[in-house]
């Protein structure tokens, strides 16, 4: 079927489709004849047409990412973190982090593959000098610039349509704050990369027509392999599972449904998508969590943040190859440590408590100190010695005992008045004279998951001391105690019994009439480590609470563009936020996006006569967007009940579908209006909201790219007169 003729030239709009096929044949002058171009930009007719608006886009997203994308040449915002965790790959050094490995792992493979050596040390604000960190950087830039063409052809995919793909692109590529995001050595780039690929594969194996084809059997592979990397990077990849999993249940329903097939048919497809989905990503998952504990075998600083049994198996530490009795007997001198993440331990000094009962203070610290030694003793007995004729008594679960401070000879006591800082909670306190005191200083001990009477081992039980005249249990609350605690950390009695903060584990023993054994004993499996590094990230992710200092970032903001984020202050101002003329654009798409729904299950529900074009073209769009719209609630609707301090760049993985539900409403609008506005019109208005989008960038550049600058209230600073709401701070 031949196109009709424009005034200008006469085209032939039979060329084959984009990408499947060879490029069209005519001549220079023809193809860029402006109407015909429009013709089959809007047609998505022309393969040539297609390379050349897809390479334009990829044109412009190297530009803009890479860009001075040296400068500045100093640490900014959260490289220090990631960063110094690069370093501590590259030296097989331990640490602890909140999130899974292979984001971490991916920023120090691209500086060993650029000769980074792994000593430069990251803090705010210090200058790069010669260190070797433009590999990293560079890494990440990919990553980040890579979201553009799989959100560009994830909306091909699924729609076809040139324009709807494009104007997604230039969403992506325009938006100053993915850009900044893209620019730094952060784990955001590569999260968006894996998501984006996620969503990428998915829209392929759905475009599937043969099942359990090799290209079907791929792209659900791709899927899971693919979503696996987004929540080993960090996990706010696992919202992208719960859509994932919906489409995988719609799926299956409508397979179900179909009645030219058997039930088991139906199981077939579900054994495949739980092959695919479930344990390929969770085998993905477990293998990089194994090469990551075998890359860190040495111990580090953050070593304290894990068990004792953890810390054996780490080279270096002060438990690796380490020797101690196995068994606690009456009259040992042990080390008390708490489970709590960063457990610290059991302390005490001569200073009294200047608030209750004004006794000796009894605190948690994290630095192992002669005053962390207790003398363990039964209840009715005052002191801790032993004879070496007397039978070893060892401790047992269900005893009653006394625990006394080994530097001051005073009994680990409750007072039955407030304690300092947990007013609902008993006063701890160092009481009695030499081991002499009352039946207020008795505890017994409860050992988790033991029998009645089992011997009480150093570092594989844990325990519980329950004050039985006071009905409280031993805890360590974790707040600071004021300048007169020293910073130590407060420790308690609790009333309520059922405190996850209440339990110990002893981590050293001396006791001369026992035998020594190695610690290799208590090195845990991989799967043991494996389950105990979880319990720490998720501890460490519940515990970030902002300071009175920190600005909540709220995700009612985050879509209106309300604040940015500083990434650097100093020398320069690198200030993430989005682009004002595109994220406003997405509210009002949003809202279309809805009255776009509401009318058309009006015309349904009416059965309003429109004409089959148009009818298409909305379901179509509607169809697309649903999922894309899914997809937008899975990754923002979570953030709402969270209580741990949020980020505005937590947003960005919800922004990546809003940025393709803007592209479809954008070409739908086009569209619905195609035979009413000529294709001079349509290249206007292109052209228009391409030079909107690229302005408004330009606008913001200064605090994208970070510039010289002063702030924006004086008349010679770049930004004057560009703090268009009072909310924004640069």
């Amino acid at each position: 079927m031949k196109e009709k003729a424009s005034p200008a030239c006469t085209v032939d709009s039979s060329s084959s489709p984009p990408i499947k096929t060879s490029l069209d044949k005519q001549s220079t002058s023809q193809q860029f004849c402006r109407p015909a171009f429009t013709q089959k930009f809007r047609e998505s007719t022309s393969g040539k047409v297609w390379w050349i608006i897809f390479t334009l886009l990829m044109v412009a997203t190297v530009s803009v990412r890479f860009y001075k994308l040296r400068y500045p040449e100093q640490v900014c915002w959260d490289e220090t973190h990631f960063g110094r965790h690069a370093n501590q790959y590259l030296q097989r050094t331990f640490f602890f982090d909140v999130h899974p490995p292979l984001g971490k792992m991916l920023v120090a493979l691209f500086g060993y593959l650029d000769g980074y050596d792994g000593s430069f040390w990251f803090e705010v604000g210090k200058k790069y000098g010669d260190a070797s960190y433009m590999g990293m950087r560079i890494g990440c830039a990919i990553m980040g610039a890579l979201v553009v063409p799989l959100c560009f052809l994830t909306i091909w995919e699924m729609t076809a349509s040139l324009p709807a793909s494009t104007f997604t692109a230039l969403c992506l590529i325009f938006d100053n704050s993915l850009v900044v995001l893209n620019r730094f050595i952060l784990l955001d780039p590569m999260m968006l990369f894996f998501i984006s690929a996620t969503f990428f594969s998915m829209a392929h194996f759905n475009k599937q027509k043969r099942s359990f084809s090799f290209l079907w059997w791929f792209w659900l592979s791709s899927t899971g392999m693919f979503m696996a990397g987004s929540f080993s990077v960090k996990f706010v990849g696992l919202f992208l599972v719960f859509l994932v999993g919906m489409r995988a249940i719609y799926d299956l329903w409508i397979i179900l449904g179909d009645m030219s097939h058997p039930v088991t048919y139906t199981v077939k497809h579900f054994l495949a998508r739980a092959l695919c989905l479930i344990a390929l990503p969770v085998a993905l998952y477990v293998v990089i969590f194994y090469v990551h504990l075998r890359i860190l075998h040495l111990g580090g600083e953050e070593d304290e943040f894990y068990s004792s049994a953890f810390q054996v198996s780490l080279k270096g530490n002060m438990f690796h190859n380490s020797t101690g009795p196995r068994e606690v007997a009456y009259g040992a001198v042990i080390r008390v440590k708490n489970n709590v993440l960063e457990g610290q331990y059991l302390h005490s000094h001569r200073q009294l408590y200047p608030v209750g009962a004004r006794q000796q203070q009894i605190t948690t610290v994290y630095i192992r100190d002669p005053n962390n030694r207790w003398f363990i003793k039964r209840h009715n007995q005052s002191s801790p010695l032993w004879n070496a004729t007397d039978p070893i008594d060892l401790v047992r679960n269900g005893d009653l005992i006394r625990i006394e401070h080994r530097t001051t000879g005073r009994n680990l006591h409750v007072h039955r008045g407030p304690a300092p800082i947990s007013n609902k909670m008993y006063q701890v306190t160092g009481y009695g004279v030499r081991g002499e005191g009352n039946d207020d200083d008795f505890w017994r001990l409860e050992i988790e998951g033991a029998a009645e009477g089992e011997v009480l081992e150093i570092v594989r039980h844990s325990f519980r001391l329950v004050s039985p005249n006071n009905k409280c249990v031993l805890t360590s609350t974790t707040k600071n105690l004021p300048e007169w605690g020293f910073g130590s950390a407060e420790v308690a009695c609790n009333p309520k019994i059922h405190d996850d903060r209440a339990y110990w584990h002893i981590d050293d023993n001396r006791y001369p009439r026992l035998p020594n054994v190695s610690y290799t004993i208590y090195e845990l499996s991989f799967l043991e480590r494996f389950i105990e590094s979880h319990k720490n990230m998720f501890m460490g992710n519940a515990g970030f609470r902002p300071k009175i200092s920190d600005f909540q970032s709220r995700p009612w903001m985050w879509p209106i563009n309300f604040r940015g984020q500083f990434f650097s202050v100093e020398g320069v101002v690198i200030y993430l936020l989005g682009n004002p003329i595109i994220w406003w654009g997405h509210c009002l798409c949003f809202l279309f996006y809805f009255l776009l729904w509401i009318v058309n299950a009006v015309i349904e529900k009416r059965a309003v006569n429109i004409s089959d074009k148009q009818l298409n073209l909305q379901r179509r769009t509607l169809n697309t967007c649903k999922w894309l719209f899914i997809g937008f609630l899975c990754h923002y609707i979570p953030f709402w009940p969270m209580a741990r301090i949020l980020y505005f760049h937590h947003y960005f993985p919800a922004l990546l579908f809003s940025n393709m539900i803007s592209g479809m409403m954008l070409n739908y609008i086009l569209e619905t209006f195609s035979e009413k506005i000529s294709p001079k019109f349509y290249t206007y208005f292109v052209s228009g909201l391409l030079l909107a989008f690229f302005y408004s960038f330009y606008l913001f550049t200064p605090i994208t790219y970070g510039y010289p600058n002063r702030p924006s209230q004086y008349n010679d600073s770049q930004m004057y007169g560009m703090k268009w709401i009072s909310s924004w701070e640069f």
